[in-house]
């Protein structure tokens, strides 16, 4: 059963189907002690369409819905995720160099929403995030992006490490980032085919993206404070992405 109130789908066979005819799913949730054909079932699906899958406690599952949802909850999507390698295309075939924005654990939504909204402004081709731990693309989020989400293609992964691990195979350059970075962001060469990283702003880079990318920047700081919001950080170092370009037009 569907719910247009929450964007929900309840019930194991209704979210079996829904799998099967690869409806936009964003997350499912499914009670602990849940095991045999059907987890297992559901388990190969969502893995071959890049849904998470969080194992909660029933009283969650009721939190969402008291109706009899036999212990699994997909949440719908608000978007249809995009695909790199097609925006990739997208990108040359317009004759523009490719632009994308990969986010390390942002988990807060109105960080997120204002970030696209930036990227959106600022010309990124795609903003990039994992299938884990990210923050949810929900009502909320669109709102904090003034809709930019629902215009923005966004690619969802099952690895951050094997996207850049690709971007990086086809000429893309690495920009990650983050508190340890070794230069200034207005000193690196970003009018070139670029992803830039960014990280969460408890935790930074996770160690394994700092060791691929090209170039470990951090953003000028005058004041007593060592950093900004992510948002904030993200907007400066797109804006001067632009800022590049344009003296080399």
């Amino acid at each position: 059963m569907k719910t247009k109130k929450k964007r929900i789908i309840f019930g194991r066979h209704p979210v079996i189907e829904a799998l099967e005819d690869f409806q936009q799913i964003d997350k499912i949730y499914l009670k602990r002690d849940i095991r045999g054909e059907f987890s297992e079932r559901l388990y190969k699906l969502a893995k071959e369409q890049n849904i998470p899958i969080q194992t909660v406690p029933v009283e969650k599952l009721n939190r969402i819905t008291m109706k009899n949802h036999q212990g699994v909850i997909a949440q719908i999507s608000l978007i249809s995720y995009s695909n790199v390698e097609d925006v990739l295309s997208l990108a040359y075939d317009s004759g523009e160099l490719p632009l994308f924005l990969i986010l390390d654990k942002v988990t807060d939504v109105r960080n997120f929403g204002a970030i696209v909204r930036s990227a959106l402004c600022m010309g990124v081709h795609s903003v990039i995030i994992p299938n884990k731990g990210s923050a949810s693309i929900n009502e909320e989020a669109v709102k904090s992006s003034a809709g930019a989400i629902l215009k923005m293609p966004i690619c969802r992964v099952d690895s951050l490490q094997k996207t850049v691990d690709y971007l990086k195979s086809v000429g893309l350059s690495i920009v990650g980032a983050d508190l340890t970075g070794t230069k200034y962001f207005h000193d690196v060469n970003l009018s070139v085919p670029l992803a830039v990283i960014m990280g969460s702003e408890g935790e930074g880079l996770e160690l394994n993206l700092i060791r691929r990318v090209d170039h470990l920047v951090k953003l000028p700081m005058m004041g007593k404070f060592d950093s900004l919001n992510v948002s904030v950080a993200t907007g400066m170092i797109l804006y001067e992405v632009v800022r590049q370009k344009m003296l080399n037009v």
